[in-house]
């Protein structure tokens, strides 16, 4: 499961961000935890557009697409802080990511009696209208005498009190996996697969159908290549290397942006009939309304679907597998989305694979054997030499990640057929 925890102070000391931060790293095994500040989140004021907030932005694609928010909350006069107030106004008057979202609320302060009259309150806000979140009852988590709480690397000193936590955490565990049932997803949008909307990043010089926009695009933007460094988020590399390794994928990977444009594929393959989903160089820059231009409108709108659940959020991947007569291949598709700093929407990145030489090898690594229904899988890798066999362009008609159905059609953000 994925959280985020929301420092409910914006002072630069703060005990209940170093309690989130204690939650990150002392059930980092149960939960993943992002913690998000609140410091530079402006006053609350209906006049002004909450989007020109890099913060506001950030605040609201994160806890839109979390299972579940930890607030930490503290006690000023007997209730929450100004700060946290407000952004609990930004987010429910025009925008309402709390919406039926599980929540917990913790609180530490100096006090013995902890935060408990700010919970109470904070409780009362989640539940309002406009909020409408999902808020943990019972399980109060009220850390008094905070400065003593903590020990110097950061750590509750008290193993009853951590006891306790890891009680109330465990309990949210299971309240959020009741209440995702109880999810909506956002009804999705028409999705424009002609790029008519241009980004920071469109090159608007060049035609996206254009067979040599790769070259063209290349001498517009100076474009490096060869042995030119790059210096990345964990390294650097030379473009070549970059390509190198790329290419080395034991997958096929694709990458479309959030204008729908398709600019990328890992191109491994001299014959495009030897791969999962057919690929050729002159798709790269296409619009994805090209990229899929033998589809009937009916697996049109399923295309759509894929890009439409990954840019609401209502999914963060979209898994598939596409149906295959060959009893040595398990053609899987994972659509995966990808986003901006601020958190919003920056596009799919698919992967292409044959999942089964990896389940067998796990199954004899581990000696486990699948039971039920199907063919089943036998140990030992099996090699598969009729890539093209496989239908790239039938759809998901599965969602691992939620597991509900998809539609059952092409459901590929990549250049799955030309």
């Amino acid at each position: 499961m994925k959280f985020v925890g929301l420092v409910g102070s914006n002072a630069d000391q703060s005990y209940n961000r170093m309690l989130l931060e204690y939650i990150r790293k002392q059930f980092k095994l149960k939960f993943e935890l992002e913690v998000l500040e609140i410091d530079e989140v402006p006053m609350f004021n209906q006049d002004q557009d909450w989007k020109e907030s890099f913060q506001l932005r950030l605040l609201y694609n994160k806890i839109t697409r979390a299972d579940g928010v930890i607030i930490a909350t503290p006690e000023h006069n007997h209730t929450i802080t100004a700060a946290l107030k407000s952004v609990l106004e930004w987010l429910s008057y025009e925008v309402h990511p709390f919406e039926n979202k599980p929540v917990m609320i913790v609180g530490a302060s100096y006090y013995d009696q902890g935060t408990s009259r700010a919970q109470v309150h904070l409780r009362k806000i989640l539940d309002a209208p406009g909020v409408n979140a999902y808020t943990l009852p019972g399980n109060e988590f009220l850390l008094g005498k905070a400065k003593e709480a903590f020990d110097e690397n950061g750590s509750i000193i008290n193993e009853g009190t951590v006891k306790f936590l890891e009680t109330c955490l465990d309990n949210f565990i299971s309240y959020v996996g009741v209440v995702s049932k109880l999810k909506k997803p956002k009804p999705i949008e028409t999705e424009d697969l002609d790029c008519n909307h241009p980004i920071s990043t469109t090159i608007t010089e060049v035609d996206p159908d254009d067979p040599d926009w790769v070259e063209k695009v290349a001498e517009i933007t100076g474009a490096v290549s060869g042995n030119t460094y790059v210096k990345l988020d964990h390294g650097i590399l030379t473009v070549d290397q970059i390509n190198m390794f790329l290419k080395s994928m034991p997958f096929e990977l694709t990458y479309a942006d959030d204008n729908n444009q398709f600019l990328y594929y890992n191109n491994a393959h001299q014959d495009p009939d030897t791969m999962f989903a057919k690929r050729i160089p002159s798709q790269s820059g296409n619009r994805m309304s090209t990229v899929h231009s033998s589809l009937p409108a009916a697996r049109m709108k399923n295309v759509e679907w894929v890009i439409g659940t990954l840019r609401n959020g209502n999914q963060e991947y979209v898994r598939t597998l596409i149906p295959n007569p060959n009893p040595a291949v398990l053609n899987t598709h994972n659509y995966q989305a990808m986003y901006y700093d601020d958190g919003s929407y920056a596009g799919i990145n698919e992967i292409v694979f044959n999942f089964k030489p990896w389940l067998d090898w796990y199954l004899e690594t581990t000696g486990q054997r699948l039971v039920g229904g199907g063919t089943g899988a036998s140990s030992g890798a099996s090699n598969n030499s009729n890539h093209g066999a496989s239908d790239a362009t039938s759809g998901a008609s599965d969602s691992a990640h939620t597991g509900g159905s998809t539609p059952a059609a092409d459901a590929s953000s990549g250049a799955s057929s030309h």
